[in-house]
């Protein structure tokens, strides 16, 4: 008899720690036909040789951090279902700053995870001495000790989930190698292996550094890359118990923990090492790599002197076996743009044992529900794009986004390798004029303009003001004061057209979009559940033909959900992002300028706000909108790429006489901010609906069918939510918000700042934060507290609303 089925409902493909999560709680969400097929033996990939940490405490993403928490509890409780332990000792765990750098991010993490519910302790060098008695600690500034972290043994881990999986019915089958699979116009069909196919209704890609060659399959992209990673084990030490904490020092590129009645020193090394960047072998099975013990020699000697026994004592073994890694240091989950139903949770940047329990919790629900629970704009794999999975960029890339786990994390900081492939035709006018360019999900945009003279560099990375605080601060006020030149060409562009355009595009949209040729729309796209699955504008060209913007990181989610609704109507999307450069021109002159340069009417009255016309600029024929993100009177250009240039210089030209000034992305933070204007994937994700984003203006439901409507018509009549976004202003001008902040209603923690920058013109930082309350969040809500935020440590009072902050009158960017 064949061993495998003619047919499953989910085919999990891959038997580590991740592969066997997902099967595991598909099964405890009730789906029990499912199959695991796993190429060699559970564990036998990368899962084996993980060094087993379970630590909540590190990360500013609440959805990482949750899953932390998830997999601690789940590693804790699973025995007493299976009857097969996990090996959790939860003996502490102990992070170390030995600078004054990552003491400040550690004590903003510390208060971002202690909201979340980790219970965790800022302890000076005497108690860190305590508490790991053989951790040199005399250079050490503070550390933060969780006590119900710790470790687990991966393998059991694995084979307690698999257990608890075949429990419920879920059949697990080993030495079964996926050969390709079965699909269907644009849909999974099953998997094919050489003991006969498996018809599947969805298929799970958990096949760790072998998820890339298994996408390629079937024509998914899954850009990630293997990489050396390295520990040591020493010999037996007296002083070595099985209580130990476990310690981790990213100043020495180093953790510690007990291991075998010796210690492991886990290493990650700033610069690491790729691995087969063709090809993972597909017999590679619990595998080890021959260690570099010379490129490694002085990441090896640094970690060890934090723990000077070490140093005394024979080595055990020097480890090296291959793991995974991603561009942005960020996991891949989620349904390939590509493929409906094939789903992927795959490159885990070495968490993959510490978050494995939620992260299967989360793919697992998603497939059943249809839509995920937790905030994934940050790890869905319709981020990322096809020409990261190049051999070239993922060597480029990986060498720096491995070594980035253990650098300070701090604010802005872009990623420095595999840069240039993407540039706006304005790329080499921009650098004259100073331009500092960061990476922006690829393209080659600018950050800041340094003046005449003065170098674009970056002179130091901190948590304070850096060099380029002032030059920020003067773009700033232009836009306010004068009229700045923005480029944004990295913002995500489609052509709709068709008979069905208006239509497909009225049902995907929760505001009416269809209304009058020359007239911009802004709205959400929401979900059944009417939460956000996209932030955009939709401009009606003609009654056949619509224009539609979202951000850089929303281009593929964005273009995969038009293309599923285009695809049975006659209506057709076409990416035009690289056809048409975009210049913004904002700002109380930005009028002035502009007519200055077409012989179009650009008068309130000719030229209203949300217009769009097609003006002559010079030789060239440009689309124009007038629309701000900033809050001003402003427009935005979309100029065909081969035309950029010249407008571009005519619109230089002519902005002498109106003192046109460039700015970059720092400004259009600081001014969007200010305005309290949202950014999907930022201060809103797929969690929120549009009343607790403070979006239900845009909505019509008067329509009467758009995707999310009775969802959306039922929390209006609920009435005021009980959680919504608000905006936050400190009161002293002197200290800076960035992220994850904790923010205060009288003295009790009450939501975070989601992102934030400096407001030039209200006169401090300003940020936007959900608030999460136990009643309707309304002005008196606000108006009746004293509110504060914590940043690192230190209590800020600060300033609350509902309504923006800047112009809550909209006058300036209709005048």
């Amino acid at each position: 008899m064949s061993r495998i089925p003619d047919r499953a409902q989910v085919v999990v493909v891959g038997g580590g720690v991740v592969g066997t999560s997902i099967a595991y709680h598909l099964a405890k969400l009730g789906w029990t036909d499912v199959v695991l097929v796993e190429r060699d033996k559970l564990t036998s990939g990368t899962t084996w040789h993980a060094a087993g940490l379970m630590v909540t405490f590190g990360s500013m993403s609440e959805t990482s951090t949750r899953w932390r928490q998830y997999s601690r509890d789940l590693y804790r409780d699973l025995e007493a279902e299976t009857g097969l332990a996990t090996g959790l000792k939860q003996v502490g765990f102990i992070e170390v700053a030995a600078d004054e750098g990552r003491l400040e991010e550690y004590r903003r993490v510390a208060a971002f995870n202690r909201l979340l519910g980790v219970d965790v302790q800022e302890i000076s060098p005497r108690e860190i001495h305590e508490l790991f008695p053989l951790a040199r600690t005399e250079d050490l500034l503070a550390g933060f000790y969780v006590a119900d972290d710790g470790r687990v043994n991966p393998v059991d881990v694995t084979m307690s989930l698999a257990k608890g999986a075949r429990q419920r019915g879920v059949k697990i089958i080993e030495g079964l190698p996926v050969t390709g699979f079965r699909t269907s116009h644009g849909r999974i069909q099953g998997v094919r292996t050489p003991e006969g196919d498996i018809e599947a209704e969805y298929v799970v890609n958990a096949a760790g550094m072998w998820a890339r060659q298994l996408g390629e399959l079937a024509g998914v992209n899954i850009p990630l890359q293997a990489a050396e990673h390295y520990y040591l084990i020493t010999e037996p030490i007296a002083e070595v118990h099985g209580d130990l904490p476990v310690l981790e020092d990213p100043s020495s590129y180093g953790y510690y923990r007990e291991e075998g009645a010796g210690l492991m020193v886990g290493l990650f090394e700033t610069e690491c090492a790729p691995w087969n960047v063709g090809r993972i072998p597909d017999g590679f099975s619990f595998g080890e790599l021959p260690p570099d013990w010379e490129r490694m020699g002085p990441y090896l000697e640094k970690a060890m002197r934090r723990v000077p026994i070490t140093l005394d004592r024979g080595v055990k073994k020097f480890f090296c076996g291959p793991e995974s890694f991603t561009p942005d240091l960020a996991p891949i989950i989620g349904e390939a743009p590509e493929l409906r139903n094939y789903f992927v949770a795959a490159g885990l940047n070495s968490i993959g044992i510490l978050t494995g329990g939620g992260l299967g919790r989360a793919v697992a629900q998603w497939i059943v529900d249809g839509r995920p629970d937790w905030d994934v704009t940050g790890v869905n794999i319709d981020r990322l794009h096809p020409y990261q999975r190049n051999p070239e960029y993922r060597a480029t890339r990986t060498v720096e986004s491995l070594g980035m786990v253990y650098q300070t994390h701090y604010p802005g900081r872009s990623m420095q390798t595999a840069r240039g492939a993407k540039v706006s035709p304005f790329h080499s006018r921009l650098a004259a004029k100073g331009a500092y360019f960061k990476d922006v999900s690829g393209w080659e945009s600018p950050d800041w303009y340094a003046p005449p003279g003065v170098e674009p560099v970056v002179e130091e990375l901190s948590w304070g003001r850096q060099n380029w605080f002032p030059y920020w601060e003067a773009e700033h006020k232009a836009a306010r004061e004068g009229v700045i030149l923005m480029d944004m060409s990295f913002m995500a562009k489609f052509l709709v057209q068709g008979r069905d355009a208006g239509a497909v595009l009225e049902e995907l949209s929760a505001n009416r979009v269809s209304t009058e040729d020359g007239l911009l729309t802004y709205t959400q796209w929401l979900n059944e559940g009417a939460t956000l699955e996209a932030d955009l504008t939709v401009t009606r060209l003609a009654e056949d033909r619509f224009w539609v913007v979202a951000s850089d990181t929303a281009h593929r989610h964005v273009l995969t959900r038009l293309q599923r609704f285009c695809s049975d109507s006659h209506a057709f999307v076409t990416d035009v992002t690289g056809a048409y450069a975009q210049i913004n021109i904002q700002g109380p002159l930005s009028r002035a300028l502009l007519a200055d340069v077409t012989s179009a009417d650009m008068s309130n009255e000719a030229f209203p706000y949300r217009a769009a016309q097609e003006i002559d600029l010079g030789f060239a024929r440009v689309l124009c909108i007038r629309i701000t993100y900033l809050g001003e009177l402003g427009y935005e250009l979309y100029i065909p790429a081969e035309q950029a240039l010249h407008v571009y210089d005519r619109l230089v030209a002519a902005g002498e006489r109106h003192g046109l000034v460039h700015a970059g992305l720092k400004a259009l933070s600081s001014l969007r901010m200010e305005k309290g204007y949202r950014d999907y994937g930022h201060d809103i994700d797929n969690t929120d609906n549009v009343y607790e984003a403070g979006l239900g203006f845009a909505v019509a439901l008067d329509k009467p069918s758009f995707v999310g409507r009775s969802a959306a018509l039922a929390l209006k009549e609920a009435g005021t939510p009980h959680r919504r976004l608000v905006q936050v202003l400190l009161s002293d001008p002197k200290p800076l918000l960035f992220h994850g902040e904790v923010l205060r209603r009288d003295g009790v923690p009450v939501g975070y700042v989601r992102a934030a920058s400096y407001g030039f013109t209200v006169g401090g930082a300003v940020g936007l934060a959900m608030v999460e309350a136990d009643r309707p969040v309304t002005a008196a809500y606000l108006d009746d507290a004293e509110w504060s935020v914590e940043i690192a440590g230190s209590i800020q009072p600060a300033r609350v609303s509902l309504r923006p902050l800047y112009d809550p009158t909209h006058t300036r960017i209709r005048s």
